[in-house]
């Protein structure tokens, strides 16, 4: 196995949506024990601990009234954007959130990096929702379901401009199984089709996500993975606030992780949503670091055994 070196950093935000709780996410990941779990791999792990945004810049306004906390969202793009194209130079970005929004940031920053070294982005997004809302078509104001539209290079002013934005062919919106009507015909007109959950039931996980990741390779791009605890099933993983029912299973999402650490072609992950006030003793936030295990190089052989309702 190749070691990597892990840079951890925790992004709390908890501006783009309106349930609190994300904001903890970063500390329940450090408690289930995602820094020793990686080193146990082998893996060298760096932890820059928790990211503060810095002062809202002085262009955050938009038209849209249902916007919602638009300036600390913005403040926190930029923090995340300038940290990530940091990390990138030195390894591979772990990303502790906090709410989908915080990829606003992440997607900017491995796309940053992508740009410099002259290689395309993959975006692989693990959700069950598209996240395809631009700021004028969204009617929650929530922010966290703007991020893919916003790498496309679709409007999403003031935000900055995506570093270069992300063609339909490189984002894969796998497990997804809940979409909004504007973003289903914004999806359209951009050509971009969910992996959704109905093909999974009729091709499997293996299939369409090796063909994508064959089209990773063959071009030699940078692969950001976005997991969200939503991509799961919630009756294995209850903390989060955006459940929809007929999400993956164990099996499959642990399958996918080590489909991604076969292909050795992630170069950075997110981990979002992870709201532990709605967690039950901790079950989501374990399984959110086995899962990063997986991808990092643990087998379904050395998976660790478990104590009813606790660990071993």
């Amino acid at each position: 196995m190749t070691q990597r070196h892990c840079i951890l950093i925790g992004a709390p935000v908890d501006s783009g949506q309106r349930r609190p709780g994300c904001l903890m996410g970063p500390a329940a990941l450090r408690v289930a024990g995602i820094a020793e779990t990686l080193a146990s791999l082998g893996h060298q792990v760096e932890d820059r601990g928790d990211l503060s945004p810095g002062p809202p810049p002085p262009d955050a306004h938009h038209p849209n009234p249902a916007l919602h906390a638009l300036p600390e969202t913005m403040a926190w793009q930029q923090t995340l954007a300038r940290a990530g194209l940091a990390a990138l130079q030195d390894g591979m970005p772990i990303w502790l959130g906090g709410d989908h929004s915080m990829s606003l940031g992440t997607l900017a920053a491995s796309a940053a990096h992508a740009q410099a070294e002259g290689r395309p982005l993959f975006i692989l997004w693990l959700d069950a929702h598209s996240d395809f809302h631009t700021l004028n078509s969204t009617q929650s104001g929530n922010l966290h379901g703007t991020p893919i539209a916003y790498a496309a290079g679709l409007d999403c002013a003031p935000l900055p401009a995506f570093p270069a934005p992300v063609p339909p062919e490189n984002i894969c919106l796998f497990g997804i199984r809940s979409v909004d009507p504007a973003e289903h015909a914004s999806l359209l007109a951009h050509d971009i089709t969910p992996c959704d959950m109905r093909v999974i039931d009729e091709q499997g996980i293996t299939a369409p996500l090796r063909a994508f990741l064959d089209r990773v390779a063959t071009a030699g791009g940078h692969l950001h993975v976005s997991l969200d605890v939503d991509f799961l099933d919630p009756g294995i993983a209850p903390a989060v606030g955006t459940t929809v029912p007929g999400g993956t299973s164990f099996r499959e999402a642990h399958l996918v992780m080590e489909l991604l650490h076969e292909s050795g072609l992630a170069t950075a992950i997110d981990l979002v949503e992870l709201n532990p006030f709605l967690d039950e003793r901790g079950r989501t936030a374990h399984l959110m670091v086995d899962l990063l295990a997986s991808l990092m190089g643990r087998k379904v052989f050395d998976r660790p055994t478990r104590a009813w309702r606790g660990r071993a």
